[in-house]
């Protein structure tokens, strides 16, 4: 009789993106599910660790599920795909705060036939998101910052002219 024993490695590959936007606009945080199908009884999971229990997103049975969603992200959150094509389940984040701001993390579980509580659904995230959001952009301050030398350089032009016509 002999013993033989196998043992199987997987490579989870985690995507840590870093994205910078300013308030007001709509983000989509992408995260790619490569072994789900549009047939298949996913469970997506959007959380950022500083909610505590409460989600960003939890999309099961082909609906977001409101159940334990973060007060504040109520009517603003979607998957970007509903069918989940390509194993696409990015969230659309709409008219982002600087209270969005945090590390948002993806995970998706595949479902047997019962309803699962989160207790039982640990694993690794394989999208982790770094959104940082922003007041105003940089454009908007070198838009406000050349107004404003035009200014001081056209009121020093003008008092030129003035003393310079006495």
């Amino acid at each position: 009789v002999e013993n033989i024993s196998f043992f199987v490695f997987l490579t989870l590959n985690i995507v840590n993106i870093q994205i910078n936007i300013t308030a007001g606009q709509n983000v989509t945080l992408p995260c790619r599910a490569p072994n789900i199908d549009s047939n298949s009884k996913a469970v997506v999971e959007w959380s950022r660790a500083d909610l505590g229990k409460d989600y960003v997103l939890l999309y099961r049975d082909e609906q977001p599920d409101p159940e334990e969603q973060h007060p504040s992200f109520k009517n603003r959150v979607d998957l970007q795909d509903r069918e989940m094509k390509d194993g696409d389940v990015s969230l659309i984040l709409k008219d982002v705060t600087t209270t969005d701001a945090g590390i948002y993390e993806c995970r998706v579980f595949s479902r047997g036939g019962n309803r699962r509580k989160r207790a039982n659904l640990k694993t690794d995230p394989i999208s982790i998101i770094n959104l940082s959001v922003m007041i105003f952009s940089l454009l908007t301050f070198f838009t406000v910052f050349f107004h404003y030398i035009l200014y001081i350089f056209s009121f020093f032009y003008y008092l030129l002219l003035y003393c310079t016509a006495e």
